[in-house]
């Protein structure tokens, strides 16, 4: 199989200004980025780039520059609404990163995921930076992601929660199951970097197998004598693997006196609070009562959150849990114009060959409103559109 790829190497530190900056280095319009921020937060940040050295290297630096005074602090339901207004592909990349830096500052706050307000990371240049990444990774066509050990840093740092030992508190959080290293004093890594890089990448590994196709270098904000302070991403294609088998968690509760009408509502809230899926199954208890099975897969990291939205919505007095192994096809979303607009279709695939083709089913009732056409008609159209553009399965995947 072979596919666009890219590597970062965060030997020297990570931070989400420094990934952007070397993404556009490596060739993303800024112009891309730039549409992609102001569809989250019209008006209110310019992206800026400019040629530096660090320890003597080129290196790009991109800013995200406020537009607007006193950037409000914002909670993470609140950025994820906004990001709705992205499309898919980048939606997708930018609600994963924020819902596992969401899911890190929880766990060191001993908050529910839905109450973590962001303070650095809620401000405009933040939401700038991941947004902007995930932008710029499918301007440049990038399927897949890996990256090396990172730099964490040491010392201590001043934050909205007062100083804190480096590397903070949501970094390590965010850092296990990584190969890391301190590599120098002060802070190298950001909950931003980190968090881009552990939403996106695939695994921790060394410079994979590649033809190389691009260099990107992006400096971050002080030039250190000696160290150079950037961050690499080399993009190119050639064999990868398919994509390892992911930790997901499956959370149930059997449940026999819940009024039936509340269900479709329980399972909406649970997959708005971040479920993969969930679904019930209908089941007879003890004593022949009748009653369901109430299933959630989620990340590792949503479960808390999800545990405690089954027992907040559901009559449960008890949730079971087990640790299972995911493997997901690749996928990328291909749109498709019909009359009245366009219709992202979601394509699943895996060594280079169609297995899945499915128009996004919100794009359809959206347009079938806006059109005043049935939905069943819209999903047909948009199935036949996809066909005629050669998406069908067995088909080389596009890319």
């Amino acid at each position: 199989m072979t596919g666009r790829h890219a590597w970062i190497d965060a030997s020297a530190g990570v931070a989400g200004d420094m990934l952007l900056g070397a993404l556009v280095d490596a060739g993303a319009e800024l112009a891309a980025v730039q549409r992609a921020v102001d569809a989250v937060i019209p008006g209110s940040v310019r992206i800026v780039r400019a040629d530096v050295t660090r320890a003597g290297l080129r290196a790009l630096k991109v800013d995200v520059r406020p537009l607007v005074d006193s950037p409000p602090h914002r909670g993470w339901s609140e950025i994820e609404s906004l990001l709705a207004a992205l499309a898919p592909p980048v939606r997708e990349r930018a609600t994963a990163v924020f819902a596992r830096l969401a899911a890190a500052e929880a766990h060191v706050h001993g908050l529910p995921v839905g109450d973590v307000h962001f303070h650095e990371v809620g401000a405009l240049d933040s939401i700038g930076d991941v947004v902007g990444v995930c932008a710029a990774l499918v301007d440049l066509g990038v399927e897949t992601v890996s990256a090396g050990e990172v730099a964490l840093g040491s010392g201590r740092v001043r934050t909205a929660h007062g100083e804190l030992p480096v590397p903070a508190p949501a970094v390590v959080e965010l850092a296990r199951g990584w190969r890391v290293r301190s590599g120098g004093t002060g802070e190298l890594a950001t909950p931003t970097g980190m968090a881009v890089l552990r939403a996106l990448a695939t695994g921790c590994t060394d410079l994979p197998e590649m033809t190389v196709e691009a260099v990107g270098v992006g400096a971050g904000g002080r030039d250190v004598a000696g160290r150079p302070n950037v961050v690499r991403v080399v993009i190119g294609s050639g064999p990868l693997q398919a994509a390892p088998a992911e930790p997901a968690v499956l959370l149930e509760a059997n449940v026999d006196d819940l009024d039936p009408r509340l269900w479709p509502g329980v399972l909406a809230g649970l997959l708005d609070s971040g479920a993969a899926d969930a679904w019930l199954v209908p089941i007879v208890m003890k004593k022949g009562r009748p009653a369901h099975t109430l299933t959630v897969l989620c990340d590792p990291a949503r479960a808390p959150q999800l545990r405690a939205r089954i027992f907040q919505d559901t009559t449960t007095l008890g949730v079971r849990e087990a640790t299972l192994r995911k493997t997901a096809l690749e996928r990328c979303f291909v749109g498709v114009e019909l009359p009245g607009g366009t219709v992202a279709v979601k394509i699943g695939h895996t060594a280079g060959v169609i297995v899945q083709v499915m128009p996004e089913f919100e794009d359809v009732a959206a347009l079938a409103r806006r059109t005043g056409r049935p939905e069943r008609l819209v999903l047909q159209e948009a199935a036949n559109a996809a066909a005629a553009a050669g998406l069908t399965v067995g088909s080389p995947a596009p890319g």
